[in-house]
């Protein structure tokens, strides 16, 4: 098998033709055949059906105005002399058209040939374009512009059927345009897989002859110039362009090469002022030069005023020859081909960029006119000039668009992909194309790619991304709906080959006006020219953008599709960086969603209000958590691991069990920041990655709030102090002990105790809301207190949105966890205490104690069970503890017996056999209770049982 345009094809000896004979035939009659025809034939056939052309039809239209002399010609006479030479005696066709499809040469292995052939295939002068004479090889070539080959019956006519053909564009190769195509033509029965080599290898021959051409008119238009240098000889000092290059900082020079080219470019007649970077002035002036074969150019020339006598300038050898000019053409090539010289420039010398004409010259030492002429004091130093580039218009047009479109992909390697944010990246692309580029540009992405997901097909469900351009008034699809393209359509096209496609004129674009008429009719009022470009990285599809241009009447070409191309796939990769990014984070910040509290639990201590605001960059290990303990206490805690990503949020949960865990064993908030010291440390030392200096770290702070005393006890390690708030609006920063951060080990952690009346308010917060690279902490800490210092009503949602709102940074680069917990106190009248000695005979007082209390309290229904609850934890006292013993029943949510001692023995549930006559009293308590524990106190210790209140 051989290639062709990128599409495998037979080689070898042909065959009869039957098979793609079969599928045209089902194709013409309405079959679906996609599968068994090569693309480019299939979309050919596709735009020929649309536009209505039958395959019957033999006439094709013939024209006249053809230039039988032009440049093109020139350079292809030889080539195909020596081709027909190489193919005498063989049925070889070999053809020249022009970048329409009008055919200019024609050449025959054969002579007897072309008499034997229709006008139409053997006469100069009939346009095979694609849109008039259906699928063949110069207008498919011209298409798909690249190399094709069509076989029998892959033309669309019936008249080309016994042929076959391969055709090649021909480009310029200073601009790239297509001027023309070569197209071999020869009976379906011969083939030759050689025959790909043998057109690419003409086809060069005949593009370097287009650059001899150009190179030669350079030479002669230098010439010109040489000969007219001495008319203004008397009026200048010479400087040799070597010495004059020498005398100029690098950077003049690039600014000077840069409005000289821009001059030539334009064929503009004038003087130009150019500020040197020194303070000097240089003024370039453009002449227009005729060569005596009639090619009409522009030189330019750089005039210096006459040197101070502190600043010699040196006057140089006379230049009696252009220097370094090439003995052969394709000496010439590299340099003119790439774009980076607008013409023939002689080395040293400068070229310029202008957008005005400007005569002020020096600081009043002289003013150089249009034509060169100065004018000034008679006795003033003459100025100095030198040759500072020599070409035509058009050349230095296609030079400083190359110039123009190499600054634009610099331009772009530095705007697009500056955010990990698939929308932002697309949006960036179209910024940087219009309207440098393009007028419009739309992205369409596949609503999988925004979600940071791969996309089974981009043809599905793509949206609407973007909408850019010069205006706002275009009829483009608007962002955020939904776009269905057909299958002719060049997004479609351009998705499947993952190739640009150009349409140069919209109006005969077969593929694109089906696609939906209404809206097709009203942007063809705005726009006439498109490429659309998929969007390709690593090896997947992601979307199709696609260029417009409506305010440059100059339709897009093959330069403009590259450029569109490359900057396609640039942005592609960013947008795919930004999809894996956005991938990884959704995971991430799901991850820690589901690790962080997922609704608060039900308790009277405090009113509770919180948020967690995730880092636009990274999420990292921010965490906080709402914990009930006994007692009617309320543990509430806030935390951060250190870095981001995965790893920090699965740290995160970890810590955040260890801390529930650790709280409701009622563990002081010291001794809870001691265990999950020692946990982070046990976790670094157990990381594979870690090599002993403690990769991973975190801070925390925890705060028990006792509703009962109204007493807070705090502690924290290396966390930001909390923000108390008093009920009057005061808002202050404790003097809490800092405490070092967790992991590192070995240092004591120190807890605070705060009276916080009732009302109060608890602000606990990370460090993403006071710490960012553009602000100051001191700062941000005092607009914190100035937004907490409230009114009393304010609620603790209301003052969660106030911080958020005034002092969280709007673009974090760190995660945010908010904190806001207002005091409850319990009413004295729901507390009852008992103190009594450790005496056995007491206990029965204190049953009926508890009796008479509850009935006051309406809860006669938990008057059993609290009377069997308190018998056996005060006889557990008063046997196994010390003295004095205090009870207390708190009445809230629920009802709660404790029972209080100096001793530090705890009690444990234990299985007493039947045989034992102890060791059940535990157990029924345990059976009897909701919950039951311990908890220590500096005192002693507290046994505590809670039951259910099926009423208030």
């Amino acid at each position: 098998m051989g290639r062709s345009g990128g599409e495998p094809i037979p080689t070898g000896r042909a065959t009869d033709g039957t098979r793609p004979a079969s599928f045209r035939v089902r194709f013409l009659q309405g079959e679906q055949v996609e599968g068994g025809v090569r693309t480019s034939i299939l979309r050919s056939w596709q735009r020929c059906r649309s536009l209505g052309l039958s395959p019957d039809q033999n006439d094709l239209p013939f024209g006249e105005d053809f230039d039988p002399d032009g440049r093109l010609v020139h350079a292809s006479v030889p080539v195909l002399d020596r081709l027909q030479a190489t193919f005498a005696g063989s049925a070889m066709n070999i053809s020249v058209a022009d970048a329409s499809g009008t055919v200019l040469l024609r050449r025959f292995g054969e002579m007897s040939l072309a008499r034997s052939l229709p006008a139409i295939q053997s006469v100069p002068g009939f346009v095979f374009a694609e849109h008039v004479a259906g699928t063949n090889g110069i207008g498919l070539a011209l298409a798909e512009r690249q190399l094709i080959r069509v076989y029998g019956a892959e033309h669309f006519a019936e008249r080309s059927q016994g042929s076959a053909c391969r055709a090649l564009p021909v480009r310029d190769p200073l601009s790239g345009r297509i001027e023309g195509v070569l197209c071999f033509g020869y009976p379906r029965s011969v083939e030759d897989p050689t025959l790909d080599l043998v057109i690419r290898r003409a086809a060069g021959a005949i593009e370097r002859r287009l650059l001899g051409q150009s190179s030669a008119r350079e030479r002669a238009l230098l010439r010109a110039y040489q000969d007219t240098a001495a008319e203004v000889a008397g009026r200048y000092r010479s400087v040799g362009v070597d010495e004059l290059a020498f005398e100029l900082h690098p950077r003049d020079q690039a600014i000077i090469m840069e409005k000289a080219a821009e001059l030539i470019s334009r064929a503009q007649r004038a003087a130009v002022d150019v500020p040197l970077s020194d303070g000097r002035h240089v003024t370039l002036v453009s002449r227009a030069m005729t060569t005596a074969s009639g090619v009409e150019g522009i030189a330019i020339e750089a005039v210096l005023p006459a040197p101070l006598q502190s600043e010699p300038f040196t006057v140089p050898h006379h230049v009696d020859k252009p220097v370094g000019l090439p003995a052969e053409p394709a000496a010439t090539s590299a340099a003119l081909a790439s774009g980076a010289v607008p013409g023939l420039v002689v080395p040293g010398h400068l070229s310029v960029t202008v957008s005005g004409q400007v005569t002020t010259v020096g600081e009043g030492v002289t003013t150089a006119d249009a034509d060169g002429t100065t004018s000034g004091h008679p006795d003033s130093p003459l100025p100095a000039r030198g040759l500072v580039m020599v070409g035509e218009p058009h050349v230095g047009a296609y030079a400083l668009a190359a110039r123009r479109r190499l600054e634009l992909l610099s331009e772009a390697s530095a705007r697009i992909g500056t955010s990990l944010d698939v929308r932002r990246t697309a949006e960036e692309l179209a910024e940087t194309a219009v309207p440098r580029l393009a007028d419009f540009v739309t992205i369409d992405l596949p609503e999988p790619v925004l979600r940071g997901e791969e996309s089974a097909s981009a043809r599905r469900d793509l949206r609407r991304t973007v909408v850019h351009g010069i205006r706002a008034d275009c009829p483009f699809h608007p962002v955020g709906q939904q776009i269905d393209y057909g299958p002719t359509t060049p997004q479609s096209r351009c998705l499947t080959s993952r190739e640009a496609v150009l349409e140069p004129d919209l109006r005969a674009a077969a593929g694109w006006l089906p696609q939906d008429p209404e809206r097709t009719a009203q942007l063809l009022g705005h726009v006439h020219s498109l490429i659309a470009v998929p969007l390709v990285a690593r090896g997947v599809v992601l979307g199709v953008v696609t260029f417009y241009r409506a305010q440059d009447p100059t339709p897009f070409g093959d330069d403009d599709r590259s450029l569109a191309q490359e900057l396609a796939t640039r942005a592609a990769l960013s947008i795919d960086n930004a999809r894996r990014y956005t991938r990884e984070r959704n995971m991430v910040l799901a991850l820690q969603r589901s690790l962080l509290p997922h609704g608060l639990p039900d308790q009277d201590a405090v009113e509770v209000a919180h948020r967690y605001l995730p880092a636009e960059s990274d999420v990292g290990g921010d965490w906080y958590d709402v914990i009930p303990l006994s007692g009617t206490r309320i543990g509430l805690f806030v935390g951060d691991v250190v870095g981001h990503g995965m790893l920090s949020a699965a740290t995160m949960g970890q810590l955040r069990t260890a801390a529930r865990s650790f709280a409701e064993l009622d563990f002081p908030p010291d001794e809870v920041l001691t265990h999950l010291d020692n946990l982070v440390g046990r976790l670094d030392r157990e990381d594979p990655a870690s090599d002993g200096t403690g990769t991973i770290g975190a801070t925390c702070l925890y705060a028990v709030y006792d509703p009962t005393s109204q007493q807070c006890t705090m502690a924290r390690a290396g966390h930001p102090p909390p923000a108390l708030v008093h009920p009057d609006g005061h808002a202050w920063f404790p003097d809490l002990p800092a405490g070092p951060p967790l992991g590192l080990g070995g240092l004591p952690f120190e807890g605070a105790e705060i009276h916080l009346p009732e009302g109060s308010q608890l602000v606990l917060y990370t460090d993403g809301l006071i710490e960012d690279r553009h602000r100051d902490a001191d700062v941000v800490l005092d607009q914190l207190r100035g937004v907490l210092a409230h009114q009393p009503e304010r609620s603790p949602e209301d003052t969660c949105q106030a911080v958020l709102d005034t002092v969280a940074p709007a673009h974090p680069y760190d995660d945010v966890a908010l904190l806001v917990a207002r005091t409850h106190a319990l009413d004295p009248g729901r507390i009852a205490t008992w103190e009594l000695a450790a005496d056995p005979a007491l206990v029965g007082e204190v049953r009926g104690s508890a009796t008479r209390q509850l009935a006051d309290w309406g809860l006669d229904e938990a008057v059993f069970a609290v009377e069997l609850m308190l018998s056996e934890l005060v006889t557990n006292a008063i046997r196994h503890g010390a003295g004095p013993i205090r009870v207390r029943l708190l009445h809230g949510r629920t009802l709660i017996c404790e029972v209080s001692d100096t001793s530090n023995t705890a009690p444990h549930l234990r299985r007493a056999a039947s045989t034992d006559e102890g060791g059940r009293g535990l157990f029924l308590v345990a059976q009897l209770a909701q919950s039951w524990g311990t908890r220590y106190t500096p005192e002693g210790k507290v046994i505590w049982a809670e039951c259910g209140l099926d009423g208030p």
